[in-house]
């Protein structure tokens, strides 16, 4: 019998709103059904809980250590062939690891994480694209690291999260016990403390905001090699997500040096040397397991979110990060668990970001309860259990761009086995072409999506067309409202709203000058004081205004000022739409923050 695992959020009937509570519940319900009856009509779903373990020989409960760099390509390792990078960690690693040579992600990093670690579409959970409030994980999504936890699983994660800062869509709220991570999307962004950089940032630590000390990788890489030492007698789940190489481009000069010696772009050398400076710290973390004696009973995993920024090398591969050609969704993934899987060896199934938590839920045969996944378990392949002949054909989606809502056709591709149809117009905010149609590619002759067979096989881009759009159809069906941010709540008693995850009716919404509103629940009813951050000091006196639902508060800001303060303002319960707004000089501009606390 399935269990509904959205149970976990049945009380937002708290938020003091009834008709809000019952909606969501409502929502859940609707979405629950629709994965259950999908589930027996197709055989898609992977009931974890009945998974059979026929190797006895397998460790029980092994721990997981996910790896996930941040805008590292396909051809951006050593073992790809390059023949600048220097990465002897990676390479040893993909020597002792099975390689899935054929595995995909989206072209953009959010929506990559949200279906890293649900299985599902990030769609499906409403996330979208990679800034402006289209990055928030639906409360209702379940986590890997929620079902590993349900298992007795210490987790955590370290670096970047990217689905949300404030309650309920922190990491802390979605299944990690510990968690280290940077606001936003990454560090010097919008969402986190002006003049944030690379080295000794402000971090959130389980909540709270602390300074460190050292380059961000080094100190990620530190935190978790301190949470597998805590944790060494019991199973755990470690997540080392770093923002490297994703720009500034900032490392150490050691590390940019030799390959500007090299001769190298200024931007590629930089690249590629956050990328050695990552291998480094991924060699300290493996010498560890080593000296704690938990290399055999360790499940480690290597990938990136989506293709390079840059190309300097790319192995053949066509275009880059935003793209749907494989340029932009083909990346490295290595699974390593030594007597396990067998070291050195490449399957070339396709597969995708949808398959890791299926995977690694069989792999360590947790008994969670039954989840609906997109993906499927590849630990079959892995284990050797299923010949690659026997393998059934499949075909991975894949789709991105800007925007508050997915529109059909823009910037996406199908893949199968052999074909590949790609559209790969669209993926801006700019309207679509007229006439824009899918190209059609033999991936099995063709990696480098040269040669363009969509005039020689219509028959076969009609029918994977039209699988595209059932797909299309289906993950789209939740809807595209955002997740909401809760103010008020006992568990984040004073949040910080960011202009990274606002929305509004405007076609830029990041810069300086820009407006955008905050869609929010106010779960108690009470005085709130509520404090706008401007960018900078104003340089004549203004006005600001801070609207929350029907109530709209304003005054007078001197010359100078770099905040606002608006102390106990009266607020009902329920669900609606926060602004901060100041004037001056004729100009009407939105706060950088708006710091929001209960006070009675």
């Amino acid at each position: 019998m399935f269990r509904n695992p959205y149970d976990k959020h049945r009380d937002c009937s708290k938020v003091g709103h009834s008709e809000f509570a019952r909606l969501t519940a409502v929502m859940s319900d609707r979405i629950w059904a629709d994965w259950a009856v999908r589930a027996l009509l197709t055989g898609a779903v992977v009931s974890v809980g009945c998974m059979p373990d026929t190797d006895e020989s397998r460790p029980s409960s092994p721990n997981i250590i996910l790896i996930m760099t941040d805008d590292q390509g396909w051809a951006q390792v050593g073992f790809h062939g390059n023949p600048y990078i220097q990465t002897p960690t990676l390479d040893r690693m993909a020597a002792e690891s099975t390689e899935f040579t054929q595995f995909y992600v989206e072209p953009k990093c959010a929506p990559t994480r949200a279906a890293l670690l649900t299985g599902r579409h990030g769609y499906r959970s409403g996330v979208v694209d990679t800034y402006l409030g289209r990055t928030l994980l639906d409360p209702a999504a379940v986590t890997l690291a929620e079902l590993l936890a349900e298992d007795g699983y210490a987790t955590g994660i370290f670096g970047k999260w990217h689905l949300g800062d404030n309650y309920p869509l922190r990491p802390m709220d979605q299944g990690f016990q510990e968690t280290l991570v940077h606001r936003g999307g990454g560090l010097g962004q919008p969402a986190g403390p002006p003049g944030n950089t690379y080295w000794d940032p402000v971090l959130e630590h389980n909540g709270e905001s602390k300074k460190y000390v050292g380059y961000c990788t080094g100190i990620f890489t530190d935190q978790l090699i301190d949470f597998i030492r805590a944790n060494r007698d019991r199973p755990f789940f470690g997540f080392l997500a770093t923002n490297v190489p994703h720009g500034p481009f900032d490392v150490d000069e050691e590390w940019i040096e030799p390959y500007r010696e090299m001769g190298l772009p200024e931007r590629t050398a930089r690249v590629y040397g956050m990328i050695e400076e990552f291998d480094h710290n991924l060699d300290r973390l493996l010498k560890e397991l080593d000296e704690l004696g938990l290399t055999e009973r360790t499940i480690v995993v290597f990938l990136t979110d989506n293709g390079p920024t840059q190309q300097t090398f790319t192995a053949g591969l066509k275009e880059r990060k935003g793209s749907a050609y494989d340029g932009g969704t083909r990346v490295p993934f290595l699974f390593r668990w030594p007597g396990q899987v067998e070291p050195g060896r490449q399957v070339d199934r396709v597969a995708a970001h949808i398959d890791v938590v299926p995977t690694l839920l069989e792999a360590a045969g947790v008994g969670a309860p039954s989840q609906p996944f997109d993906g499927v378990s590849l630990w079959p392949l892995l284990s050797g259990a299923t010949a690659l002949e026997d393998w059934p054909d499949r075909t991975i989606y894949l789709q991105n761009h800007r925007g508050d809502i997915p529109q059909l056709n823009r910037n996406a591709s199908a893949r199968t086995q052999r074909w590949k149809i790609v559209q790969p117009l669209g993926k801006a905010t700019d309207p679509m072409p007229p006439g824009a149609e899918f190209e059609l590619y033999d991936m099995s002759v063709d990696p480098g999506e040269t040669n363009n067979l969509a005039a020689e096989h219509p028959e076969i881009v009609e029918k994977m067309r039209r699988g595209y759009e059932e797909w299309f159809r289906d993950v789209s069906s939740r809807g595209f409202e955002p997740a909401r941010i809760h103010l008020g709540s006992s568990r984040e008693p004073r949040t910080t709203l960011s202009r990274f995850d606002w929305r509004g009716d405007y076609d830029e919404r990041a810069g300086e000058d820009a407006l955008g509103y905050w869609p929010v629940v106010i779960e108690q009813q009470g005085g709130y004081d509520i404090v706008l951050r401007f960018a900078g000091p104003l340089p004549a006196k203004g006005r600001a205004w801070v609207s929350v639902g029907a109530v709209t508060v304003e005054q007078e800001v001197p010359a100078g000022s770099a905040s606002c303060e608006f102390p106990g303002i009266e607020l009902e319960a329920g669900p609606v739409h926060l602004e901060g707004l100041v004037e001056y000089d004729d100009l009407v501009r939105g706060a950088s923050f708006v710091d929001v606390g209960l006070v009675h």
